[in-house]
């Protein structure tokens, strides 16, 4: 078998399993606790987050150069090797070389058919961000005036993004990490070694999580000494920084398994979160709370910069599925508020039909609450319904809505 850098091997493997349904991000973990040089396991994440976050590009570039679409092993090399030369500029000829050699280790014909390919593909001229027609007028319904600025920032690589008490700042600045201040105690890192193994995630210093997700937390105002239901919780992330602030959490999600996640996560940051497991469409009586905070389930569309194999498989129709799904789940959470209380409704959504649509639907039906249009900590645009964030400079997209029950 020809010698083919590792990277692209595992690439291949990665990809060919995404494109079949599989995220990328537990595929890259699994792959890189494997021996990689630094060097070879930072180009197999380029290699995979680039080649899906432009795919849409990529294939258009290619089709003209191809009778029919191939069978999924030859697309994938091709589209590796599209993305090498178009859009990280790697030179021509070790691109040709490189993957044609890997094509001919699936079998020896595919080496012509690659090599010919990739010497003749160019990108075409009128770019399309790679997004699909219907996903792009999304996107300029949200941010009407900072469209272009948004889909070109979706298709950069994201940072790590660390929530890093000042210990935790110490501890990485001494193992060689660098620090870049972000917002609040959300900074931007890039790490000397894997994050766990540093002794400020071991220690329970440090936290991934987006400025995004993290204004969600904040939109909750002062929690301390207060009880806080959090539905729809997930491993608890938001829960055990809830905790954190001073709150009194019960967290209830779906998956058992999440919800030993994040008891397991709570604990290495030190706090305590109740952790409950129940369908939200049919919960049960959960008690009253001053404080409801509901991160629904969604398409997930303000996320495509961490995980861009979303917009692969995201159709209008599911987006449909959700929203109706997302106001089934406000209706029930509501019914956790007591008098004088906040529900917070968040989505990682940029789909006005997740985000305002919902909430004037149950305004609609609820004049027991009024909204209020919270701040968040991050660049954002405010509507009558909530604050979407502005996902540029790596943050995340959000739509944020506080609900005071009045009655």
């Amino acid at each position: 078998m020809s010698s083919v850098n590792p990277a692209r091997n595992a690439a291949v493997r990665i990809l060919k399993q995404v494109l079949d349904g599989a995220y990328a991000a537990p595929l890259l973990d699994q792959t890189l606790a494997q021996k990689f040089s630094s060097s070879d396991a930072g180009l197999l994440t380029h290699l995979v987050y680039g080649t899906v976050r432009h795919a849409q590009t990529l294939e258009k570039a290619l089709l003209p150069h191809l009778k029919k679409k191939p069978q999924r092993q030859t697309w994938v090399i091709l589209l590796l090797g599209a993305f090498e030369k178009l859009i990280l500029g790697t030179a021509q000829h070790a691109v040709v070389n490189e993957y044609t050699e890997l094509a001919k280790n699936h079998g020896p014909q595919l080496g012509g058919l690659v090599n010919a390919v990739l010497r003749k593909v160019e990108l075409p001229e009128t770019l399309d961000y790679s997004l699909p027609d219907w996903l792009l007028k999304a996107f300029q319904q949200a941010y009407p005036g900072q469209w272009q600025e948004v889909v070109e920032d979706l298709l950069k690589p994201s940072p790590l993004w660390l929530w890093l008490s000042d210990k935790g700042v110490r501890q990485l600045e001494e193992e060689e990490a660098l620090v870049e201040r972000g917002f609040g105690q959300i900074d931007k890192v890039v790490l000397s070694r894997s994050l766990r193994k540093t002794k400020a995630y071991q220690k329970g210093q440090a936290q991934p999580i987006n400025p995004a997700s993290y204004s969600v937390v904040e939109a909750l105002g002062e929690v301390m000494n207060k009880e806080v239901l959090d539905l729809a919780g997930g491993t608890g992330i938001k829960a055990a920084f809830l905790a954190k602030k001073g709150a009194r959490v019960t967290s209830v999600d779906l998956d058992p398994r999440k919800a030993e996640q994040g008891k397991q996560n709570a604990e290495r940051l030190g706090q305590k979160v109740n952790f409950k497991t129940a369908d939200l469409r049919t919960p049960g009586d959960l008690g009253t709370y001053s404080k409801v905070l509901l991160d629904a389930p969604c398409t997930g569309s303000g996320t495509l910069r961490t995980h861009p194999e979303i917009k692969l498989r995201i159709t209008p129709e599911y987006a449909r599925e959700m929203a109706a799904l997302q106001k089934s789940l406000l209706e029930e959470s509501s019914k956790f508020v007591a008098s004088g209380g906040e529900l917070v409704y968040s989505v990682c959504s940029i789909l006005p039909q997740e985000a305002e649509e919902v909430i004037s639907s149950f305004l609609e039906k609820h004049p027991d609450f009024e909204v209020q249009v919270p701040e968040l900590m991050v660049p954002s645009l405010k509507t009558a319904q909530g604050t979407r964030t502005l996902p540029i400079n790596g943050v995340d997209g959000f739509f944020v809505s506080r609900l005071l029950k009045v009655k």
